[in-house]
């Protein structure tokens, strides 16, 4: 972001507040939670904010992101530019430490919107500090591992751009530095964006429209 630029304001949830707004957006999913086995000796994670542990208080910024979500996207083939559907599973969740754990599962989809076979997986770890910064350290299955930073532009929208990109020798070498905006939707759903550099040029790669399942 240029130095001339104007950042979002970020709204302050307090505590009640936050859960409270989470609560009515999940009523139907409020039973769901995904699988543990119970018996480890400290807490399952949970991507649910009624059951588990407690949300840490340092991620309030984050905490209408918690929760298991599902839909379809639309991404591109970069090194084609060929363009195909998918359908997605992203998980946000917790243990009471002060960082959320992430998960995307992605399966792509014929021109008929049935599944042709599974796609690109992703897992992770967000944090932000008491200044509001974002840090989002992300592994793709495909052979690559980026840390991202950035800021909430609301409170119902994350904004980050990657610092650092590393693949592997069989990793995607057209993977450049990119962007994501993550944010929910007027009717509550969460939709997000991964846009790559090409030619100085940010193209976007991957986008979904997401419903919560869970949480």
């Amino acid at each position: 972001m240029a130095d001339n630029e104007q950042k979002s304001p970020v709204t302050k949830l307090n505590g009640n507040e936050a859960v409270n707004r989470a609560a009515k957006q999940a009523q139907t999913t409020a039973g769901r939670n995904i699988p543990g086995f119970g018996d480890l000796p400290i807490p399952d994670d949970t991507a649910n904010l009624r059951q588990g542990p407690s949300l840490h208080d340092g991620l309030l910024a984050l905490l209408p992101l918690v929760g298991v979500w599902r839909g379809e996207g639309q991404g591109k083939d970069l090194s084609t530019g060929d363009e195909y559907p998918f359908g997605q599973q992203v998980t946000f969740s917790h243990d009471g430490h002060n960082y959320l754990s992430y998960e995307s599962r992605t399966w792509r989809l014929d021109s008929d919107g049935h599944v042709s076979g599974p796609g690109e997986r992703e897992s992770g770890f967000w944090r932000i500090n008491d200044k509001d910064e974002i840090e989002f350290v992300c592994s793709h299955a495909s052979g690559v591992v980026e840390i991202f930073y950035g800021q909430p532009t609301t409170e119902r929208q994350w904004d980050v751009q990657s610092a650092s990109t590393l693949v592997t020798a069989s990793g995607p070498a057209t993977l450049g530095p990119g962007k994501r905006l993550y944010g929910l939707m007027p009717n509550n759903h969460l939709g997000w964006v991964d846009e790559r550099a090409i030619d100085n040029e940010l193209i976007p790669r991957m986008s979904a429209e997401l419903t919560r399942h869970a949480g």
